[in-house]
């Protein structure tokens, strides 16, 4: 059958496990699988651009943020901000005795970038991220995803329906199929940026 909504997902997996009692289990084995999925798959669909300004020594991070790809400011020209150890940042700080600048560093802090110096000001500044996939549910019935990949959803379902349902025979063979699915997706997505055929980012704030 096909499987280009939630739903449809929901009817395939109960079928593939040959089972009619699981109507409440699924959604969770499918969320399950998006948590996966967002750590383990990176494609171009999953690169966002954010606007923001910084004005302080810490600023929040995107609730859909996953992994960083390029932060840079852009008040005077580009300058792109190095990834420093929140160590490391204390101690740089410190050496400094906090005096302001022109951010040229940023730490991950609880979920707050710190920045390091402190700006002065207010200090334009773009991030381009990967974004978590966007979660599917009654209202949410598709996305990205599961219109081109169904079969990473369906394989990532299914691999942790295993542990509930006590198929440990069963795992490795859907733990296979996913990572094959997985791969398949990053593979194809590195052809893609690399093919010159180039990538449109959505433009956003937080």
């Amino acid at each position: 059958m096909a499987i280009s909504t939630y739903a449809e997902l929901q009817t395939s997996i109960a079928g593939w496990l040959n089972r009619d009692d699981l109507t409440a289990n699924i959604p969770d084995f499918i969320a399950l699988a998006e948590s996966s999925i967002s750590n383990e798959v990176r494609h171009w669909r999953m690169e966002k651009r954010a606007e923001t300004t910084i004005d302080g020594q810490f600023t929040g991070i995107p609730s859909d943020w996953i992994q960083t790809i390029r932060f840079h400011m852009t008040a005077n020209g580009t300058v792109d901000l190095e990834y420093m150890s929140l160590s490391s940042m204390q101690a740089a700080r410190a050496r400094v005795d906090d005096a302001t600048g022109i951010p040229h560093s940023y730490a991950l802090n609880s979920s707050q970038f710190e920045v390091f110096p402190t700006p002065s000001g207010s200090q334009s500044a773009i991030l381009l991220y990967y974004e978590k996939v966007p979660e599917l549910s009654a209202s949410v019935t598709t996305n990205w995803l599961l219109t081109h990949y169904p079969d990473v959803y369906l394989y990532g379902a299914l691999l942790h329906s295993a542990p509930f349902l006590k198929e440990d025979e069963r795992a490795q063979t859907w733990a296979a199929l996913y990572t094959t699915a997985v791969k398949r997706i990053n593979d194809a997505s590195s052809k893609s940026t690399a093919s010159g055929s180039g990538l449109r980012l959505k433009i956003g704030s937080y």
